[in-house]
């Protein structure tokens, strides 16, 4: 267990395909427009309000960028990146976006010191290097009733077994299933996640 993070709740919030995938080969999302429904945000409006900070890879931004508007005005923003400089940034959200390019241990340490609890961690590569690097506390997992064939994989390889423990799953009238995970639980359950 990572001794940095005692107090960090790290949380990842994902929907994939039945067959295992976040996006299609080109990172479309088109495929999410079968369960939208008039009112439902399953679950994502009330999870977002614990949230202290969102940590999302190059690619999740990339795709965020893509967006009508800036989706987290208010929130703590860092993008994972090794490749991105300032400059790369749209003038609009410099100084709302932080840019970091150390290991998942030290970025949690420092949001930590920042006085961050509650940390979204999005992107299928970043949620894989954060359950490599034991510091992912939970992961809810919308599937979608759909088979992409191909694409983006929800998980990378691992290395290793990752054990969970089931807190809940409800089933939604689009077909959407949603099952929330606990990830080292033996050593820190806490009702707060």
């Amino acid at each position: 267990m990572n001794s940095v993070k005692t107090d960090v709740r790290c949380v990842a919030y994902m929907a994939a395909s039945l067959d295992g995938y976040i996006a299609r080969p080109d990172g479309g999302l088109d495929w999410l427009d079968q369960v939208a429904a008039e009112g439902e945000d399953y679950g994502y409006g009330e999870f977002i309000q614990t949230v202290d900070a969102l940590v999302m890879g190059r690619g999740t931004f990339a795709k965020v960028m893509g967006f009508d508007e800036w989706p987290y005005s208010g929130m703590k923003v860092v993008v994972a990146s090794a490749s991105l400089r300032e400059s790369d940034l749209p003038a609009a959200l410099r100084g709302k976006v932080t840019l970091s390019s150390v290991a998942p241990a030290e970025l949690v340490a420092s949001l930590a010191a920042d006085g961050a609890r509650n940390v979204y961690v999005d992107g299928g590569r970043l949620v894989t290097s954060f359950l490599a690097a034991g510091l992912l506390d939970r992961i809810v997992l919308s599937r979608v009733p759909v088979l992409l064939g191909d694409g983006i994989p929800l998980f990378g390889s691992l290395g290793r077994s990752v054990a969970l423990r089931h807190r809940s799953t409800r089933a939604f009238a689009s077909g959407l299933v949603q099952s929330d995970y606990l990830i080292n639980s033996d050593s820190r359950a806490d009702a707060r996640l």
